[in-house]
């Protein structure tokens, strides 16, 4: 079992996210901002990170960017979960620093392969 961050501002996202990631078992931490996102990843060091890009204060790209830059953080892998599907905003999310980008809405079967990919099967 893994410990799963999802950050998402919409509670129908992260309701549905929240479904998926307990269905294969893993433990749910949730935030609902970047900032918030970033200060739960500080807090409770998760095994894998869903970050939405469009939310208030601080966008996912931001938080990632902070995450995936920080010593303390910088080992925990961040899949993109979002509406963004031009390719530009794919690439400039994986220059953040994102191991993943998933469009919305979620293919469920496309999550779960992304996640095992970086869970090794926890």
């Amino acid at each position: 079992m893994a410990r799963v961050l999802i950050v998402d501002d919409s509670p129908s996202q992260l309701l549905v996210l929240k479904r998926i990631v307990e269905g294969q078992g893993h433990e749910v931490i949730t935030a609902e901002d970047g900032q918030q996102g970033v200060d739960a990843a500080k807090q409770h060091l998760p095994d894998l990170i869903l970050m939405d890009v469009v939310m208030p204060n601080l966008n996912g790209f931001q938080a990632t960017r902070t995450i995936s830059r920080d010593k303390a953080t910088s080992h925990i892998p961040v899949i993109l979960v979002t509406t963004k599907d031009q390719e530009t905003d794919r690439v400039w999310g994986l220059r953040q620093g994102a191991k993943g980008y998933i469009t919305k809405p979620v293919n469920e079967g496309q999550l779960i392969k992304a996640m095992n990919d970086y869970l090794g099967g926890r």
